[in-house]
């Protein structure tokens, strides 16, 4: 069994700034100790909030209203960070900078900037406030909104949220198809008056601002499925490998990896044990034969592991098909090319779309590849060296989202995965 898996990074970062939104402490369990979630706790202190530590407890009291800060909000290489903040302080009184390391002021923000400029926020940055550094002035007094979203984005959904609750009256969001709703569940369970459905095939959120501040929040960050999903492919692909991944959250909406994994043959079992903010379980893994699959539906739900799942494809029977993920493109990498180039340098026949790529399963070869500064490719192709030599450049980056990923794999790497 793996009950060490890294907390959720995207409840984590949630978990923190939303504490600002209550006018008591809120209690947070199992944080993510993590480069990214914890420059995201660093700014919500530099916004006002005491925050105090004890042994796996945090306890943020959050100011009687946010502070404007004496130096620049560092979100380090968190895209979540950034965008979420944009949301959050682009309704609150102040100056504000928010920055990141190279990566991040690399990334596009106008898909958060553009949304919350057309309400009244007053953001700007380079390339015409679609860069990084990103320069906020929050006004008070956002418009209401009904804005349609070309894309399905938990980000840039989860900031118009958090900008609707400053907005004069109720605002309609939608997108094309539902994304990872972690904001919803979350502020829904702090009082906020939120209300979703689907309709004509896109999902839509209606919010109304708030009135009084929300409860606190009583969370326990479950382990983070994105993260223990590396060890689930490593389980796939090993022979005779089988490994329980312990408390994780099961929101339909994160296990969608879990279930194209399953529909190329690997053996999983979803075992549900809670359900409060969030239903949390466990998800045993075994090895099975794998075959090629096509993946174009609910790209949202499982953008984050298409590196990994990558790997199970290149040991495939078969070919495997990954389209409508161009969002891959605008991660902390270009993902679709750092895949595909490294692929080829193991041996694996791949081929790159604008929005995907084509992968022919074989076997993997020893290579040096390259993790494009991106902690998810890093660990995805440390996962493939369990079945082949693999030197992978740079893996500082891995601490950014899960600190004892190394360790953990040399745990299951000499017990060969099994549980």
């Amino acid at each position: 069994m793996i009950d060490t898996i890294a907390p959720d990074k995207s409840i984590s970062h949630r978990s923190a700034m939303f504490s600002l939104l209550s006018d008591r402490p809120s209690t947070i369990k199992n944080y993510l100790q993590a480069e990214d979630t914890l420059n995201t706790l660093h700014i919500v202190g530099q916004l006002g909030a005491d925050i105090r530590k004890e042994g796996n407890t945090l306890t943020i009291t959050p100011p009687t209203s946010l502070q404007e800060p004496d130096d620049i909000l560092d979100c380090g290489n968190s895209g979540t960070g950034m965008r979420l903040f944009c949301g959050l302080l682009a309704g609150a009184k102040g100056f504000f900078v928010l920055t990141g390391d190279r990566y991040l002021r690399s990334r596009p923000m106008a898909r958060v900037a553009v949304p919350l400029r057309s309400i009244g926020a007053k953001i700007d940055g380079r390339e015409n406030g679609d860069k990084a550094p990103l320069a906020i002035r929050g006004n008070t007094s956002l418009e209401a909104f009904e804005y349609d979203s070309p894309i399905a984005s938990a980000q840039v959904k989860s900031a118009m949220i958090l900008a609707a609750l400053r907005a004069k009256g109720e605002c309609k969001y939608s997108e094309p198809s539902l994304s990872r709703d972690h904001t919803e569940r979350m502020l829904r369970g702090m009082g906020a008056k939120l209300r979703t459905k689907m309709a004509r095939g896109s999902y839509e959120v209606f919010v109304e601002p708030l009135k009084k501040p929300l409860e606190p929040l009583d969370i326990t960050v479950p382990a983070d499925p994105s993260s223990a999903f590396f060890f689930a492919v490593a389980a796939a692909i090993v022979p005779n490998s089988r490994v329980v991944l312990a408390n994780l959250t099961l929101n339909p909406t994160r296990i969608e990896a879990y279930k194209v994994l399953q529909k190329m043959g690997a053996k999983i079992e979803f075992v549900e044990k809670e359900n409060r903010y969030e239903p949390i379980g466990d998800i045993v893994v075994s090895y099975n034969e794998l075959h090629g699959v096509e993946v174009s539906e609910n790209i949202a739900w499982l953008i984050d592991e298409l590196p990994a799942l990558s790997i199970a494809m290149a040991v495939a029977d078969g070919k495997s098909v990954v389209r409508n993920a161009k969002e891959l493109r605008v991660k902390e990498s270009d993902r679709i090319t750092c895949v595909v180039e490294n692929l080829k340098k193991c041996g694996i026949k791949a081929e790159e779309f604008e929005d995907g790529y084509e992968i022919e399963g074989g076997r993997l070869q020893p290579a040096v590849v390259d993790s494009c500064g991106d902690h998810r490719i890093a660990m995805s192709f440390l996962i493939a060296g369990l079945v082949s030599g693999m030197e992978v450049e740079d893996t500082e980056c891995i601490e950014t989202s899960f600190p004892n990923f190394l360790d953990l794999l040399s745990q299951i790497s000499e017990v060969s995965i099994g549980d």
